[in-house]
C-alpha cells in the first residue's frame, strides 16, 4: 500500500473517530438536561428569590396539578399524592424522600423534579425496596396479592406503550397480571372486546370509544362522566371503573348499590 494512501486511510479513520466522539459528547449533553429546565421557575413557583430553600418550596398551585401540566391524568392512576404520611418507617425516612412545606407527600417526595435521571427517582432503591421506605412490610401483607399489584411501579402506565388495537395502556398493564396464567383474579377479553371476569358477572365492554357510545343515545355526556371516571385515551377501560391504586386493590370507583357504578356513564 502506497504512503499516500495509508496516510489517506488514517486521516479517515481519525475524522470519523472525532465524529463518533461528537456525537457521544451530544448524547451525554442532551442526557444531562434537566427536567424541567426549559421552564419559567415563575411557572411553578412563588418566590422570585429562589436562593432561599424555604421560599422556594411554596409553589403557585398544588404539585399534583402542576405535575399534571404534562402528565395528564397521572394523579389518578399513581401512588396517592397531596397526604400527609402518618407510619413510623416514612418519618425515618423523610431526609431522604421529603414531603412539601406542608408536611404532605408529593411527586417530589419520590421524583428529584429538577432531576437528568432515569425517571427521575430519587436514591437508589426501585421497586419494593422504594416502597418498604414508607411502608412496612405488613401493608402490603395484608393485601389480598401481597402487594405484588402495587410495587411493579408508582404509576399504572410506567414503562407501558401505547395500546396497540383498542385497549387503552392502563388496561392492557392490568391484562398483564389478570390473564389466564396469573395468580390474580382472571379476566378475559371477547372478540366484541366484552371484559369478561372470573365470577361470570358484571361483564363490560372495554375499548369502546366513550364519544362513540355516547352518540348512539342513554349516555351522560363524555365531560360529566370525566368529573368522576377515566376514560383513557377517550375510551372505556379497568381503570373507568376501578381504583389500582388503594388499599383495596381493584376497588370500585363508585359504590355498586343503587347501580351507581353503573350511573356514572349509563343515563337513566
Amino acid at each position: 500500500m502506497s504512503a499516500s494512501r495509508l496516510l489517506l486511510l488514517v486521516g479517515l479513520a481519525a475524522a470519523a473517530l472525532l465524529v463518533a466522539a461528537a456525537t457521544w459528547v451530544t448524547g451525554q449533553r442532551q442526557l444531562a438536561v434537566p427536567h424541567l429546565s426549559q421552564t419559567g421557575c415563575q411557572d411553578c413557583h412563588v418566590a422570585r428569590d429562589l436562593n432561599d430553600p424555604a421560599a422556594a418550596r411554596k409553589l403557585v398551585a398544588s404539585q399534583e396539578t402542576l405535575c399534571e401540566r404534562c402528565h395528564a391524568a397521572a394523579i389518578k392512576v399513581s401512588h396517592p399524592s397531596g397526604v400527609t404520611p402518618r407510619t413510623a418507617v416514612a418519618a425515618a425516612t423523610a431526609e431522604a424522600y421529603p414531603v412539601d412545606w406542608k408536611g404532605e407527600l408529593t411527586c417530589s417526595t419520590c421524583h428529584a423534579v429538577h432531576g437528568s435521571n432515569r425517571g427521575l427517582l430519587r436514591g437508589e432503591r426501585r421497586g419494593r425496596d422504594l416502597c418498604l421506605s414508607c411502608h412496612d412490610q405488613r401493608f402490603f401483607s395484608a393485601m389480598r396479592d401481597k402487594g405484588e399489584s402495587l410495587v411493579l411501579s408508582g404509576h399504572l402506565n410506567a414503562g407501558v406503550e401505547l395500546a396497540a388495537g383498542s385497549l387503552d395502556p392502563y388496561s392492557l398493564q392490568c391484562m398483564t397480571c389478570h390473564d389466564a396464567k396469573g395468580d390474580s383474579p382472571a379476566v378475559s377479553v371477547d372478540r366484541r372486546s366484552v371484559l369478561r371476569h372470573n365470577s361470570g358477572r358484571a361483564n363490560h365492554p372495554i375499548g369502546t370509544r366513550y364519544a362513540d357510545a355516547e352518540k348512539s343515545g342513554g349516555y351522560r355526556p363524555a365531560a360529566v362522566v370525566a368529573r368522576r371516571a377515566l376514560l383513557p385515551n377517550g375510551r372505556v377501560g379497568c381503570v373507568s371503573c376501578h381504583l389500582g391504586f388503594s388499599k383495596d386493590h381493584g376497588k370500585l370507583t363508585m359504590p355498586k348499590a343503587g347501580s351507581q357504578i353503573c350511573y356514572q356513564c349509563h343515563d337513566i
